[in-house]
């Protein structure tokens, strides 16, 4: 078996309160209410897509109040000192006002019949971090692990949000455009999923909007963010918490 396939992320989402955590509350957009969301599966309940998440509106505006707020660099010293590679940039925030925001505008519907050791969803994780990955960048194979938080809370499942990408389907409210046209669009920087013996089981493209959910933890599968060959990759990361 490959050493990345052993290997447990030993940086990163754990280290929550590192030097890159703001205090100041930025002006996020307001999330507008979702209707009719509609999920696609990949692996039964564990991992799945939701197109139309945010607006490409309400993408583009969060990235804008990430630049404005200002990334840090974060990299990894890879397999030699077991941990996964990584090379990005990233932000971190506490904000539960937004975590409810975002929680209430539609996801907890979609968790409302998901069960973990009885256990069921409850909110998100208000440590809110935000990814930028440029051109060469890319974040290596590893796991989520779950987080203990207070009152008895822990997470089960990772949420993404990309804020860049492909072309993505326009919901019917969606009047913003699809893409500025002076920006590059964005090519590579999949999401991949492994399965046994290093097989494929999800390859997913960032498309803006777009929210990928997977359950983490002991349970969770080996997953990369594969290298940016053109554009800017732009990710919003949370965690669903259970009770």
């Amino acid at each position: 078996m490959a050493e990345t396939e052993t290997r447990k992320r030993k940086m990163g989402e754990r280290r929550e309160a590192d030097s890159n955590s703001r205090t100041a509350t930025p002006k996020w957009p307001t999330i507008k209410p979702k209707q009719n969301i509609q999920i696609t599966r990949l692996k039964d309940n564990d991992l799945f897509t939701v197109h139309n998440f945010f607006t490409s509106a309400e993408s583009k505006a969060f990235v804008k109040v990430a630049e404005s707020i200002g990334f840090v660099h974060q990299g990894s010293l890879g397999p030699t000192k077991g941990e996964a590679f990584r090379d990005n940039d990233r932000i971190s925030v506490n904000d539960p006002v937004l975590a409810d925001s975002i929680w209430n505008s539609g996801l907890s519907k979609l968790f409302s019949d998901i069960k973990i050791r009885r256990e069921v969803a409850v909110g998100l994780n208000p440590n809110i971090r935000f990814y930028r990955y440029k051109v060469g960048q890319r974040f290596g194979r590893h796991i989520d692990e779950s987080v203990d938080l207070e009152d008895g809370k822990r997470t089960h499942y990772t949420l993404l949000i990309y804020l860049s990408g492909g072309f993505k389907p326009k919901a019917k409210n969606d009047v913003s455009s699809h893409q500025d046209s002076s920006s590059e669009p964005l090519v590579g920087g999949e999401t991949v999923f492994y399965g046994s013996r290093n097989s494929v089981v999800a390859e997913v493209s960032p498309v803006e909007g777009m929210a990928l959910l997977h359950i983490h933890g002991h349970k969770c599968m080996l997953h990369e963010a594969r290298n940016v060959t053109k554009g800017i990759k732009y990710v919003f990361r949370s965690d669903v918490v259970f009770a």
